[in-house]
């Protein structure tokens, strides 16, 4: 709801009334939702039909569900055949799926991808309502407006809602952790700090990656707690809220312990379970030259199990003629060993991987890193669409260029409205928060260097979120500064 002092005026009684033309701005706002709603459901729906392909870590996501369902293992099928328990993917999207396939039928993704549909447009108006609670006096209404539009009608998220894995959910559950955190922000209290906590806990039960949210926005709240909230014992809620958080990665490091003898709290890097063969050498070999999801995509997906095509690899993968001659016969070899990746190649990417670094320290530590998240957040988001990698070349299709630049500019203009909104002053009390926000994509990015060699531009689809409620700020401001001039 708007504040009083927006919308109504007083009698001498002191009883409120309507201001007039009230009535007619909330009808066109309850319009502009639904059209805004109906817009992206539509689409949403587009996408679905269009583009919808459940495989690779949908159906690993998947298996999990159904095994869990039918025979109550957190487990996949192996190659013998047989059933075993596995800690390669945390618990909170299986358990998604196993509650969808409870009510929908096992397998049935489709309706996985109606649910999430449904729970993003449930986050466009979570983040319209936050950035309305954030937007000073006088611009409220446009930033609620602007950030749904923002996000009903963004088609990198909208084709993850109808996904199959776990992006979706990921942004639902930040987009109401952004909406509690300003709920709490505004008035602190057990409803607010309980929502927030259950999005964030449920956010990293999906992704190891979502407990950033708690790490960036936890020092908002708690700044907000110490301000407007006196009464005795209101640390109590902070502890409370963290042990809530904690709880259910102590079950899971505890199930992690009694199956397989081994401290995870999360989930491994490498994705696989104790005992399961893993190539670090190649992996670290791997670090010293991709940039790019092209890489990824044809390189590094390939690689145990499949070919290693040199003729994929970019030239900055070597450093002289002997470097690359040392390389192509470790291809051959594996090329010829039914592409199985021993423990003796293994050795031999990590040497050449060590000679590299050893010579060009930088470059691996600092800026194929930094390139790497460039790529993730400024490459046109296309991954999902029939659309060749090398989008650039314009004479091979001319028409996917023109949807791939396009594309790129737009996630362009998100990112310039969210540091136009970065720069705002909001409602008093909510600096902290707005900070928070870029805190979340700072540190996102961050890890993404620290951790990725196989860039993907999905991993900043998170921070969309932050995006849209900045980017409604910038809007609503620019909004309010067009008709203070027409006025």
């Amino acid at each position: 709801m708007e504040a009083v002092d927006e919308s109504q005026t007083t009698r001498d009684g002191g009883r409120p009334v309507p201001k007039p033309g009230v009535g007619r701005r909330r009808a066109l706002r309850l319009l502009s939702t639904a059209v805004a709603l109906a817009a992206g459901f539509a689409l949403r729906a587009w996408m679905l039909g269009q583009f919808f392909e459940p495989n690779g870590d949908t159906v690993i996501y998947g298996g999990i569900a159904q095994n869990l369902l039918r025979h109550g293992v957190y487990g996949v099928v192996g190659d013998d055949g047989l059933l075993h328990a596995t800690l390669i993917r945390l618990p909170g999207y299986p358990l998604f799926l196993a509650a969808c396939y409870a009510v929908f039928g096992v397998g049935n993704y489709i309706a996985v991808a109606w649910v999430q549909i449904a729970l993003d447009l449930a986050a466009c108006l979570l983040l319209a309502d936050c950035a309305r609670r954030i937007a000073p006096e006088g611009a409220k209404e446009a930033a609620w407006q602007a950030a749904l539009w923002l996000a009903a009608l963004c088609p990198f998220t909208a084709i993850y809602a109808g996904t199959p894995l776990t992006e979706g959910p990921t942004v639902f559950l930040l987009a109401l952790a952004l909406w509690a955190a300003a709920v709490f922000v505004e008035r602190p209290g057990w409803g607010a700090a309980l929502t927030f906590t259950a999005a964030v806990t449920y956010a990293a039960l999906l992704r190891p990656d979502g407990a950033l949210a708690a790490v960036a926005l936890g020092p908002a709240l708690l700044l907000a707690l110490n301000k407007k909230s006196r009464r005795p014992g209101r640390w109590w809620m902070a502890a409370a809220c963290v042990l809530l958080a904690l709880a259910p990665f102590a079950a899971w490091t505890g199930r992690n312990w009694r199956v397989f003898h081994v401290v995870e709290p999360l989930a491994p890097q490498s994705a696989t379970d104790p005992g399961e063969p893993v190539y670090p050498g190649w992996e670290l070999w791997v670090g010293t030259w991709t940039l790019d999801f092209n890489s990824t995509y044809s390189v590094y997906w390939e690689v145990p199990d499949g070919p290693l095509n040199l003729q994929d690899v970019p030239p900055r993968a070597y450093d002289s003629a002997a470097d690359r001659a040392d390389t192509e016969m470790l291809a051959k070899e594996y090329n010829a060993n039914g592409y199985h990746m021993t423990p003796w190649l293994d050795a031999g990417f990590a040497g050449l991987a060590r000679k590299r670094i050893a010579a060009h320290p930088l470059r691996f530590y600092l800026w194929l890193p930094l390139g790497r998240v460039a790529d993730m957040w400024l490459r046109p988001r296309v991954e999902n669409l029939p659309i060749d990698l090398d989008w650039w070349v314009y004479e091979n299709h001319p028409e996917e260029t023109v949807i791939s630049w396009s594309f790129l500019a737009l996630n362009a203009l998100y990112l310039l409205l969210a540091l136009l909104g970065l720069a705002l002053k909001p409602k008093p009390g909510f600096r902290a928060l707005v900070w928070a926000m870029a805190a979340y994509m700072l540190l996102r990015s961050a890890a993404l260097a620290v951790t990725v060699v196989s860039p993907e531009a999905r991993y900043t689809i998170e921070c969309f979120p932050m995006l849209f409620v900045l980017g409604g700020l910038a809007i609503a401001w620019g909004w309010r500064r067009f008709r203070a001039r027409v006025a």
